[in-house]
């Protein structure tokens, strides 16, 4: 059961992150003039929790990526006769690399905030006994070597509350 809630919320957040209204539409719309930021396509968009490092020697890693995950299940059991009824706790986790360290901390402050802005938008019942409440947490992380030259990354947690029989 809890395998399908954490897959099921995944896919519905990647679906909102790659959608018509999704992360490329905030892009555009953040960016300051004279500011370029690269279209997050799907494919770099992935539905795992797997290091910078790990994910660079796996294959060719392209930049900007973002990793969408379940870090954590709780069926609190809000409502006594339901099979779930809990919150999950999601993360995504964008990186940025490149060859400079001149802008990096900009673009990766620009993809967070795009993000933030689908989770903004999104608000509200998600359907299949899902439901944003609006709140989130960014952190991000240094500058470490790795990807291009260097990367950076910014991971954003929130909550969906999940109502199943």
């Amino acid at each position: 059961m809890t395998r399908k809630i954490g897959s099921a919320i995944t896919a519905k957040v990647i679906q909102r992150i790659t959608g018509p209204k999704g992360v490329n539409a905030g892009l555009a719309a953040l960016a300051l003039p004279g500011q370029t930021a690269s279209a997050l396509e799907a494919a770099q968009v992935r539905a795992q929790n797997v290091a910078a490092d790990v994910a660079e020697r796996s294959g060719p890693a392209r930049y900007p990526a973002a990793s969408v995950y379940c870090e954590k299940i709780v069926n609190s059991l809000e409502e006594k006769f339901r099979t779930f009824s809990g919150s999950v706790q999601m993360a995504i986790e964008v990186r940025h690399s490149q060859d400079r360290l001149e802008g990096l901390e900009d673009a990766v402050e620009l993809y967070a905030d795009a993000l933030m802005q689908v989770l903004n938008a999104d608000r509200g019942d998600w359907g299949d006994g899902m439901f944003y409440g609006g709140e989130y947490q960014v952190s991000f992380g240094a500058v470490k070597h790795g990807g291009k030259n260097f990367i950076q990354a910014a991971k954003i947690t929130f909550e969906i509350g999940v109502s199943r029989s």
